[in-house]
């Protein structure tokens, strides 16, 4: 198809028609250029980037059109492509292209195009405007935000490294040419960043432009990032112009219409075209702070938000107006605010302060002087002024900030009337019921906030309806669509909306299938709204017959809907109604669009929770024209029809949020009147001013349609003895900020408030119980909690305190609210963290607050907002737990959650520790003689849970030591149970909280059939319990594992690791992991200098498989908990950390060291969240880690808070001077190390830095004379800094240090552990060593590859080697009394006989009788070297069996074959590791009895005969492990059979012979199943034990296996 001659729209401009617009119009922009402006040569400049898309076509139509029109004397053409980039905008290009026009001859006789995006058109605007003192230029813009705003105005500029376009000049181009084709080329987000500039010409000009936006957002998207191409040129013609592609060229001309005129009207800026500044004062100080990662559009986008609220502050713009902007600006994708899911994506963690902010505005081009100007919008499509507006420093600063300061409301303030704003609840329901309806309904009063912004872009999504706004916003106009939708194109975003999730879930369901084929819908939300529960509505509609699938965490979204044809089938539906109404209004909304039959709702799982919101939904079902029967109980009848829309809704304000202004007046002794709720209300929180304020002494005047309210004096509100606000939930946390500032009606009276029936707030935004306890704690309020509410005592105004570091509102709105009414009376002021957090319900409640209600309030930026700072907050503040640290020998109490293995853990740590067992189900039923099912039946819950609690208190009563007692996951459901565990605690007892993962112990439940399941979903009821279990404990260990995989086998495995995990946790918290422990004997080296490694991952999993890497050299692993990032999944920093700590100790043996290091310190956890810390540390404790890092810096009696617990774990008390301020001579460094030492640490750890050498030497000096006493404490003593690398090599004790396959290292100038040896050999502190192994034959022996292996990868100057004797001689003696013997490995024949040359022999070495590793040790107090005689063959085969038997398997009965001289450590093995009944067999009896009899004394040894053998293995007595300890090469077939591992039992099988690899018995062996271990893996392991006590480290065993395995390969 030849080219079409494109339809062409003109705009004018300074009187011209200049700007040319138009799909597919590269021929006409070429045409139009060389007819109009002839010149003999042409230039086009672009980037590379646009190179490869469009030069070689603008070449070749040039050179084709020029032909045309000048057939005989065509203009040359030159190209100049350029670096794409701001990089690009520069002195050094300009002049580099204006050297290339001159070195081609171009003069006053040259045209240039500008092909680009605003660089170029900046750029090469410049260029024209100063070559040859002006030369004519063309712009073709190829970004939309090129097309509508830097291509127009003849603005042109390049940057300097001190600020953006201050060089420039005004030169107006002759076209500008705008084919709207090339977007289609452009990144969805190049495109939604040019979208930021039509908007804001919109929203400053003109309504009607602004609608159309507002109401095509999807086809203008469409239009570019999913065109339709039915034909070549598709658009060029009007004929085939698609809709959409009509509707993208009407809004962006009408932008580019409005920037024209306004530059016609004011060419150099002098006043209008200030106008067009809309969005970019802010916008500009923002993107001054984070280009190049934000775009200029997303940077003014956030701009147009917070200038539209400055106005709004000011009164000149309506709240209807905000949420118009906002909603139509993340519809194109957008982001409104920087905490925008967008933005972090790009920018991370950076923080755009408010200082940083207003220091860049102060230069801000459109400033007289000091004065800043912004553009005020009075209403959409409409300006304050025709030129921005004169903004004091306050209302910006006021509007920037994150946080406010909520002040005392002045006495004097008069009646005031407020009218909040309208219902969420009501306005959600409206939009669903108008949506599914048919015809038109106009919607008064609707709520604009961003929960009824995610209702409605979700509805557009789906279909559902078409909306459009009038009356400048106040009235939507629903155009319903009857229940007729579609598959959404992408998910549905929800946020935190809980109202939406629930309610557009069952919409969902109704959507039919679309005709592409797995086409399916998707809902999610944010990381709070992926806890919410919503698993009984979702298990209601599987049970009709829809599909709906979770996505990660089972009962909380993401969900994926699939799309059914009948879509909801109706008949009856059974929900629990017990969490949340909201399921129950999702149901009865959708209902009537049942395709099969009417449904009939059936209510089940006890008391239905806020019963009001469902008469609501019910009520308003009416008006719509569908009558809901009410059934008896609570059974709901709901007729198959469709929804037929009023003409009219209003929308009632919402009487949650009118609590607000009526408690601000009841604790501050004023009048308020709402006049828009009453008693007529649909609304349960509408008698809040009857039922709680009138009791509390208010004085209440309530119509139908208004409420006024009369505060008491200051400081004499009542207590409430008991309120139950099951009917007004929401309200709960306004009478709870009262009740913290009630006075007794009579003196000496109770003054204490309790709420009830509001059970269902711990699932909301958040745990909204465990938010005011633990915000409320920090003024000094007195709170506790029951099973479904709180209890508030009552204080003197004048003793609460406002917390230092603010009110954390949890992202939760009416948590904002409700401390900011307390604020008004409490002394000082109040800050408000999150204070955004409001537009959810009432987003001019801080305006409202200060310009309606009389109060006061002042901005305030607190930094960024850390991620940290969503370290949860517990259903008991943590401050209430006692700091006492556990008793060694307490009675352990185990609880948790049903399914998260309490039983078999708890039998586990008794069978570890010892002690006996008991479980407190058993006891119960054994003391009352009955079954827990019956008891339950005849007696009831209550009575259950009564009777439950009893048993506990007996039980502890009777064994408060040694004992381990498991409970019933419930038992933490009575508050006085939780007492009992909270009492024993203070008291010295354990109480551990057995973590797994909610999916894990749902995925198990599930495969259990045995067990009956809850009434609701297990998520919910750990959402209800959590806090309570954490409240409860004082230790916690969570099951870190892969997900169990139903394979017996290889779930054993899985789980003997985590028992792993749980002994090593069990050995920290009581005695027998106490301090102090010394060595069995001397055969061990103490490794020094010793190492612990940096952890810098943001999450460890990624880095366990390399763990033994990594930490290769290291005696500790340091969990730099500051530098962890939660990941984009479901779950709380917290949980992360916990997580962290048992993946650690799963993978690795070394202790943990728990760090949360400071910024101030070297780290990166904000120095302003100190309880988060200090709550950090103690987490720690309960983790059970072994060393615990402690900034002396901290508030001291935070400290000693923290050191109350400290257990077993070791302290390191440390301080970092990360200034290099305080030299190691000086006093100020002795006092930091008295400072350090007065907390009673294990270890204290001072770190300088380095500004010379020098400070390195002081720095040893330093160390030396602090550890030469014997009752000095260990002590860390290092500089940072590249010049400080000596100090981490001479420094003795636990160096931190890093490795290569980290992301980072952890401080300035870390070496690795290997880099340290290597640098103490050199200077002389590591000298080299010599190691042997000594025997005959040895020529083929692998110990000297294994060794020199792991000493090269160590980084240790030793070399192994072979001495080959025939006897003991005195060259061995020799070799052995060296200075430089380092040890010896001893094989056949000298194994007895060098025992007679050592100078002792461990108690091991004896039992068995024979030496096989020499250890020269330094006898501390005569400094002479000790020969120890040791052996490790029985520990190669002890740990082998471990490492391989199930954690199920009980070894009773073992068996060695052979009675050579291993056979002897082999029994020795089998004794330690607890097998009761041993047997060997020997060909020849005898000398088996004469190796049973020299264990007489330690244990018994049966010998068994050839025909004896045979018998074991059929019978019942099968042997749990066999041990063979005869030469692979000889004939074993004479001297067994596959009988000896049996049929009924899968053991392990043992082969000490490592040649051949695979002998006759590991081949029998793993054919009967059983699990085997190779002669050259035992090798392996007794070599890793030799080489740890040698040389005090672990050996690299993944290179020495590797070498291994080589060499055995070579001789096979």
């Amino acid at each position: 198809m030849s080219h079409p001659n494109p339809h062409i729209d003109k705009v004018s401009i300074l009187g011209q028609e200049t700007i040319c617009l138009g799909f597919h119009i590269f021929d006409y922009l070429l045409r139009d250029t060389l007819s109009n402006f002839k010149a003999s040569t042409y230039v086009v400049v672009t980037d590379i980037h646009l190179q490869h898309l469009y030069l070689d076509r603008f070449t070749q139509a040039f050179h084709k059109i020029s032909q045309e029109i000048f057939p005989s004397s065509a203009p040359r053409l030159l190209t100049y492509v350029i670096p794409p980039g701001e990089e690009s905008k520069s002195r050094a290009v300009k002049a580099e292209i204006e050297d290339y026009f001159l070195a081609q001859g171009c003069t006053r006789d040259t045209l240039v195009f500008a092909m680009g995006g605003g660089v170029i058109g900046d750029l090469v605007g410049f260029v024209a405007a100063t070559f040859m003192r002006g030369i004519p230029f063309v712009q073709i813009p190829t970004t939309l935000l090129a097309m509508v705003d830097s291509s127009i105005g003849g603005k042109t500029a390049i940057d300097t490294p001190l600020a953006k376009n201050p060089i420039g000049a005004f030169w107006q181009p002759k076209r500008i040419f705008i084919d709207l084709s090339v977007l289609e080329t452009l990144p969805e987000r190049e495109f939604v960043n040019g979208m930021a500039e039509v908007i804001k010409t919109a929203a400053i000009w003109n309504e009607s432009d602004f609608v159309l936006l507002e109401n095509g957002a999807e086809a203008i998207r469409d239009a570019v990032l999913k065109p339709v191409r039915n034909v070549e040129f598709q658009g060029a013609t009007l004929e085939t112009r698609t809709t959409a592609q009509q509707l993208l060229l009407q809004v962006v001309m009408a932008s580019v219409a409005v920037k024209s005129y306004v530059v016609t009207h004011d060419e150099r800026e002098a006043g209008m075209r200030g106008l067009l500044n809309f969005g970019h004062s802010i916008g500009h100080a923002i993107e001054g702070l984070v280009t190049p990662k934000m775009l200029h559009g997303e940077c003014v986008a956030v701009g147009m938000i917070k200038e539209a609220e400055i106005a709004r502050y000011c009164g000149y713009l309506s709240q209807v107006a905000v949420g118009r902007l906002t909603r139509c600006i993340q519809a194109y994708g957008l982001p409104v605010t920087m905490e925008d899911k967008l933005v972090k994506t790009h920018i991370g963690n950076q923080y755009c302060s408010v200082d940083e902010l207003m220091q860049v505005l102060r230069v801000d081009k459109k400033n007289m002087g000091s004065q800043k100007r912004i553009v005020m919008l009075s209403g959409i499509g409409k300006t304050l002024e025709q030129k921005p507006s004169n903004i004091s420093d306050g209302i910006i600063r006021k509007v920037l900030a994150a946080s406010t300061v909520v002040h005392p409301r002045p006495v004097n303030v008069g009646p005031v009337t407020l009218s909040p704003p309208g219902s969420k609840s009501i306005s959600n329901r409206a939009l669903v019921l108008a949506a599914l309806g048919k015809g038109t309904c106009r919607l008064t009063g609707l709520l604009h906030s961003d929960d009824t912004q995610v209702m409605l872009t979700a509805l557009t999504k789906l279909g559902a309806a078409t909306f459009e706004w009038e009356n400048n916003g106040d009235t939507l106009v629903v155009h319903g669509n009857g229940g007729n939708m579609h598959i959404p194109d992408s998910e549905l975003y929800l946020g935190n909306a809980g109202t939406a999730a629930r309610f557009l879930t069952t919409v969902s369901v109704l959507v039919p299938p679309s005709d592409v084929a797995g086409q399916k819908t998707i809902l999610t939300g944010n990381a709070r709204m992926k806890q919410r529960p919503i698993a009984p509505l979702i298990d209601a509609l599987t049970a009709n017959g829809s599909e709906l699938k979770y996505l990660e965490s089972k009962g909380c979204l993401p969900l994926e809907v699939t799309p059914f044809s009948y879509g909801l089938a109706g008949g009856e539906i059974q929900l629990a109604a017990s969490i949340s109404s909201q399921y129950v209004s999702s149901i009865l909304l959708c209902a009537p669009y049942a395709t099969k039959e009417p449904v009939t709702l059936v209510l089940t799982g006890g008391q239905v929770i806020s019963q009001p919101y469902i008469d609501m939904t019910i009520a308003m079902m009416k008006s719509f024209g569908v009558a809901v029967e009410a059934l008896p109980n609570n059974t709901y009848r709901i007729p198959q029809g469709a929804y037929t829309n009023p003409a009219e809704y209003l929308v009632e304000a919402d009487a949650s949020s009118a609590t607000y202004p009526l408690a601000i007046a009841a604790i501050t002794g004023t009048t308020c009147t709402v006049p828009n709720i009453g008693s007529a209300s649909l609304q349960g929180d509408a008698g809040f001013a009857v039922n709680v304020l009138r009791p509390m002494g208010c004085t209440v005047v309530q119509t139908e349609t208004s409420t006024t309210v009369t505060g008491p004096p200051i400081g004499t509100l009542k207590p409430l003895a008991h309120i139950d606000m099951e009917t007004m939930t929401d309200a709960f946390l306004t009478a709870s900020v009262l009740a913290a500032v009630t006075q007794p009606a009579t003196p000496g009276g109770e003054n204490v408030t309790k709420i009830s029936g509001i059970a269902n707030q711990r699932v909301k935004e958040c745990n909204r119980i465990a938010a005011m306890m633990h915000e409320l704690g920090k003024f000094g309020v007195t709170t506790s909690e029951f099973d479904d509410g709180i209890i508030v005592h009552g204080h003197d105004i004048a003793s609460l305190t406002p917390p230092k570091d603010g009110v954390k509102c949890y992202d939760d709105h009416r948590v904002a609210m409700s401390f900011s009414v307390l604020a008004n009376v409490v002394p000082g002021g109040t800050i408000i963290r999150e204070k955004k957090c409001v537009e959810k319900t009432w987003p001019t409640w801080w305006d409202d607050l200060e310009g309606k209600l009389g109060g006061r309030a002042s901005d305030i930026d607190l930094g960024p907002p850390s991620e940290h700072h969503d370290y949860e907050v517990q259903s008991s503040s943590s401050s209430s737990k006692k700091g006492v640290s556990a008793k060694s020998d307490a009675t352990v109490v185990v609880i948790g959650m049903r399914g998260a293995g309490k039983t078999s853990m708890g039998q586990f740590a008794a069978k570890v520790l010892r002690r006996p067992f008991e479980d407190v189900d058993h006891y119960f039923e054994k003391t009352l003689s009955t079954t827990i099912p019956e008891f339950i039946k005849e007696h009831g819950w209550p009575a259950f849970r009564e009777q439950e609690a009893k048993m506990l208190i007996e039980l502890l009563e009777k064994h408060p030591t040694g004992y381990v007692i498991s409970c019933g996951g419930g038992i933490v459901e009575t508050a006085s149970s939780r007492e009992t565990f909270r009492k024993y605690t203070a008291e010295g007892g354990v109480v551990l909280h057995l973590v797994r993962s909610i999916s894990e112990i749902e995925a198990y439940l599930n495969k259990d059939t045995t067990r009956p399941m809850y009434g609701e979903s297990m998520r919910d009821v750990w959402a209800r319990r959590e806090g309570w279990y954490r409240e409860c404990c004082n230790y916690e260990f969570v099951v870190a594992g892969q997900q169990l995989k139903g394979i017996e086998a290889e779930d054993a495995k899985e789980w003997a690791l985590v028992e792993l995990n749980f002994e090593r946790f069990l050995k920290v918290i009581t005695k027998s992991g106490a301090k102090g422990q010394k060595r069995a004997s001397r055969a061990q080296i103490a490794a020094k200098p010793t190492f612990f490694l940096s952890l810098t991952f943001p999450d460890v999993s990624p880095a366990l498989p390399h763990l033994s890497k990594l930490a290769l050299g290291a005696d500790a692993i340091e969990l730099r908990v500051d530098l962890l990032k939660v990941p984009d999944v479901d779950v709380s920093f917290r949980d992360h950390v916990a997580q962290q700590v048992s993946l650690l100790r799963r993978h690795s043996d070394l202790p943990i060291i728990f760090t949360v290091r400071s910024v101030s310190q070297g780290g990166q956890w904000p120095d302003n969240d100190t309880q988060g810390m200090v709550s950090l540390l103690k987490d720690g404790l309960e983790w059970g880690v072994e060393y615990l890092d402690v900034e002396i810096g901290l508030p001291r009696n935070e400290i000693d808070g923290v050191l109350a617990r400290r257990g077993n774990t070791l302290i390191v008390a440390s301080w970092h001077d990360c200034q290099g301020k305080v030299a190691w001579s000086s006093e100020e460094m002795e006092g930091q190390y008295r400072l350090a030492k007065s907390i009673s640490p294990d270890v204290i750890k001072l770190i300088g830095t380095a500004k010379s050498m020098k400070d390195n030497f002081e720095c040893s000096e330093f160390a030396t004379n602090h550890t030469a006493k014997a009752g000095d404490l260990p002590l860390i003593a290092m500089n940072m800094g590249a010049q400080g690398q000596l100090s981490r090599v001479l420094n003795n004790y636990l160096t931190p240090v890093t490795h290569k396959l980290l992301p980072v290292k952890a401080a300035p100038g870390q070496l690795s552990a290997r880099d340290i040896l290597t640098a103490r050999h050199i200077v002389g502190l590591l000298p080299m060593k010599q190691f042997y192994l000594f025997g005959t034959p040895i020529s083929q022996s692998l110990s000297p590859l294994m060794h020199n292996t792991s000493f090269q990868s160590l980084g240790l100057p030793y070399n192994y080697g072979l001495h080959e004797t025939a006897s003991v001689d005195e060259s061995v003696v020799e070799r052995m009394r060296a200075a430089n013997f380092g040890g010896a490995s001893v094989t056949i024949p000298h194994k007895l006989e060098i025992m007679e040359k050592l100078d002792e022999i461990t108690e091991e070495a004896k039992a068995i009788g024979a030496v096989n590793t020499v250890v020269p040790v330094v006898d501390e107090s005569s400094g002479k070297t000790i020969l120890v005689g040791d052996n490790t063959d029985w520990l190669g085969i002890l740990y082998q069996i471990k490492r391989h038997q199930s954690s199920k398997q009980t070894v009773q009965r073992g068996l060695v074959i052979g009675a050579g001289g291993t056979s002897r450590a082999a029994l020795y093995a089998l004794h330690r590791l607890g097998v009761q009944e041993i047997s060997i067999f020997n060909r020849t009896l005898i000398k088996a009895q004469a190796v049973a009899d020299s264990f007489r004394e330690l244990f018994e040894v049966k010998v068994l005969s050839s025909s004896e053998l045979l018998k074991a293995g059929g019978s019942q007595r099968e042997f749990d492990v066999v041990v063979s300890t005869v030469p692979g090469t000889i004939d074993s077939a004479s001297m067994f059979d596959e009988s000896i591992f049996g049929t009924k039992r899968k053991g392990v099988a043992v082969e000490l012979a490592y040649t051949p690899r695979f002998t006759r018995f590991l081949k029998l062996a793993s054919q009967a199943g059983w699990a085997t271990v190779e002669g050259g893996q035992v090798l392996i392991e007794q070599g890793g034990w030799q080489a740890r006590k040698w040389v005090g480290r672990e050996w690299d065993l993944e290179s020495v296996q590797a070498q291994v395995d080589l060499a055995q390969a070579g001789r096979q």
